[in-house]
């Protein structure tokens, strides 16, 4: 098995992701996932796709992200390794699929319009 190379989005963040077989090694921007993403919630997030599998351990995982926050930042790049694990393993798609781990969420931040306050709020509203 070679590099796995997959891309997994959310709000503005990319992520590039690269699998290959290993001990289990995620580093995320040259750093470790633990460091990256240092709240629990957000680790449990990053491993779904490999406990939902159970890979555990298997893959190494290397990780390009950028843009948003860590919430869409850790969203984009579990996209990106349910993706890499389904083109390794045809198998794991319906059980990925029906955890929603293999859809893209579409939902962006809406503009700013001009003549308003922001994207739905207006200024105050004077009849006279």
């Amino acid at each position: 098995m070679d590099v796995i190379n997959t891309l997994g989005r959310r709000k503005s963040s990319i992520a590039r992701v690269y699998l290959s077989k290993g001990k289990g090694e995620v580093t995320i921007n040259g750093r470790p996932a633990k460091e990256y993403f240092p709240v629990p919630t957000l680790q449990v997030k990053l491993n779904r796709p490999f406990v939902l599998t159970e890979t555990e351990g298997q893959y190494d995982v290397k990780v390009n992200v950028g843009g948003g926050g860590i919430s869409g930042q850790v969203e984009a790049v579990r996209l990106g390794i349910a993706r890499a694990l389904v083109e390794e393993n045809e198998e794991f798609k319906p059980l990925l699929k029906s955890e929603g781990l293999m859809t893209r969420d579409p939902r962006m931040v809406e503009r700013k319009k001009f003549g308003q306050k922001k994207a739905r709020k207006k200024f105050q509203f004077s009849k006279r």
